[in-house]
């Protein structure tokens, strides 16, 4: 499959600069390739394109490692290679589940590029999981936050098993103290396409929103009715503050997805799939969320605490204004945080004005205008996309229309379904078979 074949399948028009040059230097050179540009430039695309010519899609061995710092960008990227339709196979792994059944599913798929984090990589590795003789290439994706979160030396191991390796591309956010000791600095080529004195891209609108009391609480809903149905990120700092602010917003009426690391697996695939697909307009996290998550339609990023960083502020920020679309940053500043100013901003931001009390008391939380069910039945049960709009038509009663993203798992499925017509949809699918099979099919909350 050619390039443009690939592009129109995703949707893209053309190649931004970046990407056109990481391609180039990719499929032309040699060496390593280092790729440092911002948040939301494309760069899992800046490799995927040159890598899945460089494969060979008739071999039913691993060839290339994909190194990612978390589970989320791991699924991630292995999504998005599956969108581009090479006929390439891939397979995420990660920790929070059993790698034995990993294991099955690599003898299953037979993948040619694997998605991974570093030590899920090595296990598998070491117990003759994936084989190392035949691995060319390693993409380490995030390599900053690789090193953040102290896996350089398990990076150092994973590469220490790969004897046919012949290349290593690192991509990167943020400008990393120093490149991984296992970088060939002599052979290596650097992108740099990081612009250092302005943290937050020119297609972002920055904007403070001063707070009158410490607590946020109120301003922040204030805020989200003005804003309307559009999807927001709500950034905080901490677990137990995203867990109080979450259910404040549900109190008042909001959709929202909670999002952060004490999470169970199934409940951070929840959380991500409602706001991703459309169910929830506003997705409340600490900075988990601020890397990895490539959701094209964030309108507004909302900082209810300050970031702890510039590269905290760049990574937050990213998620909004992705390729050439626009987006919104607020700052919510409290009483004792009006003195300090906004870290990281070389410019005060313009000031927001919210309602008036008597405007804000007519206002109500918008509802998102999908929804989000849970199918119990997955591709282990041979439960396909089709098989579940078919479903939803024929015992939901639904018009094609009214479905949206469907997504199925091994052992389960997510469909986005009209929120108007849910209630109907679950009374006309109680006690239905799918396939002949019986299965939980419930809203996901």
């Amino acid at each position: 499959m050619n390039m443009d074949s690939i592009l129109q399948k995703l949707g893209i028009d053309q190649l931004n600069a970046m990407q056109q040059e990481a391609l180039q230097a990719i499929l032309r050179g040699r060496g390593d390739v280092v790729v440092l540009s911002p948040t939301g430039s494309g760069k899992t695309l800046a490799y995927l394109l040159p890598l899945v010519q460089l494969l060979d899609a008739a071999s039913s061995e691993v060839q290339a490692l994909v190194v990612v710092p978390g589970r989320e960008l791991a699924l991630q990227s292995a999504t998005v290679l599956k969108n581009m339709g090479t006929g390439l196979r891939s397979q995420a792994c990660y920790g929070g589940r059993t790698a034995m059944e990993e294991h099955r599913l690599l003898r299953q798929h037979l993948p040619q590029v694997v998605f991974g984090t570093p030590g899920r990589l090595n296990d598998h590795l070491d117990k003759g999981n994936i084989s190392p003789h035949h691995i060319k290439y390693i993409v380490i994706d995030e390599f900053d936050k690789c090193l953040e979160m102290g896996f350089h030396d398990a990076m150092s191991r994973l590469l220490s098993q790969l004897s046919a390796l012949q290349r290593r591309f690192l991509l990167s956010a943020t400008d990393a103290e120093q490149l991984p000791r296992f970088v060939d600095m002599g052979r290596s080529v650097r992108l740099d396409y990081l612009v250092a004195e302005e943290p937050v891209n020119d297609r972002v609108e920055v904007y403070q929103v001063d707070c009158p009391e410490k607590d946020k609480l109120d301003t922040l809903c204030q805020l989200l009715l003005q804003l309307g149905n559009g999807q927001s990120i709500v950034f905080l700092n901490y677990r137990d503050s995203v867990e109080r602010v979450d259910a404040y917003l549900r109190r008042q009426g909001f959709v929202t997805s909670a999002f952060h690391g004490g999470l169970e697996q199934r409940q951070r695939e929840d959380a991500l799939y409602k706001f991703s697909n459309g169910s929830a307009t506003v997705l409340v996290a600490t900075d988990l969320a601020s890397r990895g998550l490539d959701i094209p339609q964030i309108d507004n990023i909302i900082h209810y605490h300050l970031p702890q960083s510039e590269a905290a502020l760049v990574h937050r920020v990213g998620r909004t204004a992705r390729w050439d679309k626009l987006g919104r940053t607020f700052f919510l500043v409290g009483p004792a945080e009006a003195p300090t100013g906004i870290p990281c901003l070389a410019e005060a931001p313009e000031h927001w004005s919210l309602p008036s009390a008597d405007e804000a008391g007519t206002r109500t939380a918008p509802l998102p205008r999908m929804a989000t069910i849970y199918i119990g039945k997955g591709k282990k049960d041979k439960i396909s996309k089709g098989d579940i709009v078919g479903f939803l038509c024929k015992m939901g009663g639904l018009d094609p229309s009214e479905i949206g993203r469907i997504d199925v798992s091994e052992r389960y499925a997510y469909a986005a379904v009209s929120r108007p017509r849910l209630s109907a949809l679950l009374q006309s699918v109680k006690g239905q078979k799918i396939k002949g099979l019986r299965t939980v099919i419930e809203t996901v909350r």
